[in-house]
């Protein structure tokens, strides 16, 4: 599909772009390429074959949560100029 040099001024447009001659020309070439091979795409037969989300099955790969030890206390706050019941204090970035 070839597409006009107003169809891509009108692309532009509507993607608040503001480009040059030059520019419009190579987009006019490069979008009409990318068109060509997605409509190339209609001629494939698909008969049979199911929709599907993703190209290749994906599953999370997780592992199982396990209680281990971790540092004491003490040593976690340790560096912290500003502590309260146990807690790091920090100063709020949001407002209430």
């Amino acid at each position: 599909m070839e597409l006009t040099r107003q169809q891509v001024e009108q692309i532009a447009h509507l993607a608040r772009l503001d480009l040059s001659a030059e520019e419009i020309t190579l987009y006019q070439n490069q979008l009409s390429a990318i068109l060509d091979a997605a409509d190339r795409l209609t001629e494939l037969d698909l008969d049979g074959v199911l929709p599907t989300a993703r190209a290749v099955p994906m599953q999370n790969v997780m592992r199982p949560d396990r209680v281990e030890p971790s540092l004491p206390l003490e040593d976690v706050l340790y560096n912290t100029d500003h502590q309260a019941s146990d807690q790091f204090v920090i100063q709020a970035i949001l407002d209430d």
